[in-house]
């Protein structure tokens, strides 16, 4: 399905072949997803398209409407790059971003999405966003890994980066805002109080791990936001600032099907503990570990 990120009542209503009547009392009932800016309903299609199938009569099941491509979306990670590749698994990747991922997910457009998404609680990681992005839809996630997150600088770090609040007044190479990253972020920001403006990223952000490492390697940014294992290949510095939960949100049915399965079984192999090893910042003792599992 087509058209616009975020929907008016009447393109609800035509795409429903109902009347805008009948939309404003679905919304106010909560029967259906929407969200209300300065007093004005807009519904994202994502989840009007998941609506639509949650609603859908098959006794096939739903799984059996949609072939699904064997890409993995989502936010990047090197160890996952990596492992498709050396698995064998034919999967395709489309890194963007954490929202991204779900978002293409929930189209049809991935078998499998790369999500670190940090939220409210303790060790609270993405599940919420599932629920809301994904509602009614048979997905599950699993822990790939723990991986450690924070500040890559220079060697020997000369300007003398160790905190956020560090950061103000060097250049910074940040991520797309689709990013679990960048969503991390803003919210390490808001947490120690700072004024967002004062740590503005450079006009350019990085679309992968690789690429804030390499911003910085470059001489691009005094500093960038990434994880651990960005920074060992370009020989520079790392100053840890939270583990974050990276999970695979996974269409159920692709689970099981021979792709995700060698990603799987190789993830449990000697050669990818040695490698999550080289790599650094990463601990792999959960991977597997059910985190959502949908209706």
């Amino acid at each position: 399905m087509t058209g616009p990120e975020l929907m008016t009542t009447r393109e609800v209503a035509e795409l429903l072949r109902i009347k805008e009547r009948k939309v404003y009392d679905l919304a106010s009932s909560s029967a259906i997803p929407c969200v209300r800016v300065t007093g004005k309903l807009l519904f994202p299609r994502a989840l009007i398209d998941a609506w639509l199938i949650q609603h859908s009569e098959y006794s096939g099941g739903v799984d059996a409407l949609r072939e699904r491509p064997p890409v993995c979306a989502g936010s990047h990670d090197p160890l996952l790059d990596w492992a498709l590749r050396e698995a064998g698994s034919g999967i395709a990747v489309n890194f963007g971003g954490s929202l991204d991922g779900l978002r293409r997910l929930a189209r049809g457009e991935a078998i499998a999405a790369g999500i670190h998404i940090r939220e409210d609680g303790e060790d609270a990681w993405n599940t919420r966003h599932l629920t809301r992005m994904m509602p009614g839809q048979p997905v599950v996630a699993v822990e790939w890994a723990r991986r450690s997150q924070g500040l890559i600088v220079a060697p020997g770090n000369p300007l003398g980066i160790r905190t956020l609040a560090d950061l103000r007044g060097h250049r910074f190479a940040g991520r797309q805002q689709e990013a679990g990253a960048a969503l991390l972020f803003k919210r390490l920001i808001a947490e120690a109080g700072l004024d967002p403006a004062t740590v503005a990223p450079i006009e350019t952000p990085a679309l992968t791990e690789i690429e804030v490492a390499a911003a910085v390697a470059e001489g691009k940014a005094d500093a960038g936001f990434a994880i651990a294992a960005a920074a060992r290949p370009f020989r520079l510095d790392f100053v840890p600032l939270v583990e974050e939960r990276y999970d695979l949100a996974i269409w159920r049915s692709a689970y099981f099907e021979p792709p995700l399965q060698a990603l799987m079984t190789f993830a449990r192999s000697a050669r990818f503990a040695e490698r999550a090893a080289e790599l650094g910042g990463y601990d792999v003792s959960g991977l597997g570990t059910v985190r959502y599992n949908g209706p």
